[in-house]
């Protein structure tokens, strides 16, 4: 048994769990099967997994740009965050065990699903967005824990796999019509968390606005304003603009340390040029890594999905859409950070909550959410969808703090849509039966 954990503890930390490796191993496996020969194998196999890692690469440059983003707002705001007694760190640390359990487990639980779809009903998706089934097997492992404190390892485990399981296979299916909007073909579905807000975004976006009159990225602007149609350009002047006047208004010395991060003699009112070229630079890299890695990992998951799920589709991280409508991410983030910071200060003023603006959900399921929006609504569609996400995040974070109050009360303030509804939904649950059974 010990052997057993072992080894699903290894699947989970060093395959499920480092997407690069996840992604190669596929592409690997779908190259031999499909038969190529030994340089198409190896090109294809390090192209794919390379392409991930400078996905990453940009992730991890304007990833640290938000960070300092949403410290210079919250200064400027003069919000401090909400406290707990407990926190992320210790259930991590008295549950992370069981968490790697789940993923594994899930993702065989998945697999099976899957095959059981294709045959029955000609439909299904492969899950591989490594690191958001670690954080939805912690979110599972909370609310069960937050229920039943003393829940055994096995029936944690093998409840909270099929849990996530569940959520892995049928997430992608149900946005997979709108996600052929967005990409104009089937060969890869939607597989994040924040698909509950780019669903609506899509359903909702062609009651405001039409997608060939509208579409974000056929905007006409005048000559002078022309360089907004680049994303390049228009991210670093409209992030270094919010980054400056933020820093007009937070305490200078927050501004000060952030800065010093970069250098200590930079003047803190440069350094925004500078966090706006670097979140700017991120994006150009991510993008660049997704077209990396996308040409290698739709023809070589052919050859799984013809050998041993016939004619399964990998579901993929959100990124994937940013290609295809890159103004409208920009323009889902924007909304979604103004709807936000407006809750925020509602909220704050009527004494009912204070909450945090999560720049890392408020940008990347925001931006997926405006590009769902601009396929069916155009650029009124994007603002539509990240206005949804703002209001799902504001919401999520004032409600779900309290219902994880005895586990990981952070998850509320690190959370994508999916994960308040999947709270929202467990919980009521668990404790129906809890009534139920007792204990």
């Amino acid at each position: 048994m010990d052997a057993l954990r072992a080894l699903l503890e290894f699947v989970a930390n060093n395959i499920l769990g480092q997407v690069p490796i996840l992604i190669g191993l596929i592409v690997l496996v779908g190259l031999l099967l499909q038969r190529k020969s030994f340089r198409e194998t190896i090109e294809g196999t390090v192209r794919a997994a390379l392409g991930v890692q400078i996905l990453f690469i940009g992730v991890g440059v304007f990833v640290a740009g938000l960070v300092a983003f949403q410290t210079i707002v919250s200064s400027a705001f003069r919000l401090t965050p909400p406290t707990s007694t407990n926190t992320l760190a210790d259930f991590l640390a008295q549950r992370g065990g069981d968490i790697t359990l789940i993923i594994t487990v899930g993702f065989f639980f998945h697999l099976i699903l899957v095959a059981v779809l294709r045959r029955l009903f000609n439909v299904g998706f492969v899950y591989l967005t490594g690191h958001l089934m670690f954080w939805i097997s912690v979110v599972v492992a909370a609310v069960f824990v937050e229920v039943f404190p003393a829940v055994d390892t096995l029936t944690i485990v093998l409840v909270g796999g099929l849990v996530v399981a569940v959520y892995w296979t049928i997430q992608p299916l149900y946005i997979d019509r709108f996600m052929r909007r967005v990409t104009g073909h089937d060969q890869f579905g939607y597989g994040h968390t924040s698909s509950s807000a780019a669903w609506l975004a899509g359903a909702l976006g062609r009651f405001v606005g039409d997608p060939e009159k509208h579409d974000s990225e056929k905007i006409k602007l005048p000559d002078s304003l022309a360089f907004f149609k680049d994303i390049n350009v228009s991210t670093f002047v409209v992030i270094t603009v919010i980054m400056l006047l933020a820093a007009i208004f937070a305490d200078p010395k927050v501004v000060a340390d952030e800065a010093a991060k970069e250098n200590a003699n930079l003047n803190p009112y440069l350094w925004t040029l500078i966090a706006g070229l670097k979140f700017a630079g991120g994006i150009a890299i991510l993008l660049f890594g997704v077209r990396m890695f996308l040409a290698e990992m739709v023809p070589a998951f052919k050859g799984i999905s013809d050998r041993l799920i016939p004619g399964a589709r990998p579901a993929l991280d959100v990124p994937v859409v940013f290609p295809y409508a890159p103004t409208a991410v920009m323009i889902g983030f924007l909304s979604g950070t103004v709807v936000f910071l407006i809750l925020m200060g509602i909220f704050g003023a009527a004494g009912i909550a204070t909450i945090v603006p999560p720049m890392i959900m408020l940008f990347f399921p925001g931006g997926g959410a405006g590009v769902f929006g601009n396929a069916f609504g155009g650029w009124r569609g994007a603002v539509l969808g990240g206005a949804i996400n703002g209001l799902f995040l504001a919401v999520g974070q004032a409600i779900t703090w309290g219902m994880l109050s005895n586990t990981a009360p952070e998850l509320a303030t690190l959370a994508d849509p999916d994960w308040y509804i999947i709270t929202w939904i467990l919980l009521p649950v668990l404790l129906a039966v809890k009534a139920v059974v007792g204990g």
